[in-house]
């Protein structure tokens, strides 16, 4: 069923387990991410990185979206590290119900800015917003320069939220993007801690692939909601692929693709998802049909005529 984001990271925030927010590569990946979640009664947020949406089209959100109303599960549509109102707008009129704007490079002004204007449109047709403060690293950044990670501060994040109204928070409290050449992948709890006794709201973990079992509990049990996933499921798919076609160069692609590249992935889906303590909480979400219900009904006339309002 497609469900708000708002509404999985709530419950998930109160009860004190993490949504585990998947990117989706290729339709290969839904499939699988579901098929794990449905087995696990679990929750999961499917998103697509702008660089994802560029390489396989609008279409491809149909597909996802269809993937996500006919699954057993709760299942949100999310847009991941939209890098302006253009990606957001692209978005909401493909239909996903739930936006990141990641302006965290600008000035605080601008970010504060830039982030409003996004969640003035978005909550217009019941899309719930995530933002960013401070700087998750990258793998592609200096060593020596703290990988590109500036960690968020909690007074600043405390009038980020107030001003921008933004429904949860990505923060920068050590991790990175991608696999981690250093093994610095610590954790830091003590800031997280102070984010999570200021801002009383769900807090979103990027870079979570990659990180040490102990400190992503530890990280739920204050105040993480949300953990997204990529390289840790991509990788065990790609590299099995790899190696099924450099060991069998004949193979058609349903022999190459499964079971050895599904297989791994699922297994890598179902070891995240126990970790963040989502598995069995699905069913909880029916209890209330209200919550359920989908936040919006709109189409692509109806967001031109709210932006041009």
């Amino acid at each position: 069923m497609l469900v708000s984001s708002k509404y999985l990271v709530d419950v998930a925030y109160k009860e004190h387990f993490a949504v585990g927010a998947f990117n989706v590569g290729n339709s290969e990946f839904v499939k699988n991410i579901i098929d794990v979640a449905e087995e696990l009664r679990a929750p999961v947020i499917l998103q697509v990185h702008p660089c994802e949406y560029d390489l396989m089209g609008s279409r491809i959100i149909k597909y996802v979206r269809e993937m996500a109303m006919t699954s057993t599960v709760p299942v949100a549509v999310h847009l991941d590290h939209g890098r302006g109102i253009n990606d957001v707008m692209r978005a909401i009129r493909d239909q996903m119900n739930s936006v990141m704007i990641d302006t965290s490079a600008l000035p605080f002004k601008e970010n504060i800015d830039g982030t409003k204007q996004v969640v003035d449109l978005a909550h217009r047709v019941g899309i719930a917003v995530e933002a960013e403060l401070g700087s998750i690293g990258s793998r592609d950044a200096d060593e020596k320069d703290n990988m590109g990670r500036i960690y968020t501060d909690p007074q600043l994040a405390r009038r980020f939220v107030d001003e921008t109204q933004v429904d949860d928070l990505a923060v920068a409290v050590g991790t990175v993007h991608g696999p981690y050449p250093s093994g610095d992948n610590d954790i830091k709890i003590d800031r997280l801690d102070e984010l999570n006794v200021i801002l009383r709201m769900p807090l979103v973990l990027h870079g979570g692939s990659n990180n040490p079992d102990d400190k992503i509990r530890e990280a739920i049990a204050h105040g993480i909601a949300k953990v997204n996933i990529s390289t840790d499921i991509k990788m065990p798919f790609y590299h099995a692929i790899k190696d099924t076609v450099i060991e069998h160069p004949n193979d058609y692609e349903p022999w190459i693709m499964t079971p050895r590249a599904d297989e791994k992935q699922k297994k890598v889906v179902a070891e995240k998802i126990k970790l963040f303590g989502s598995a069995g909480k699905a069913d909880s979400y029916f209890e209330d049909s209200e919550r359920l219900k989908p936040l919006f009904t709109y189409d692509a006339d109806t967001v031109d005529e709210i932006i041009y309002d």
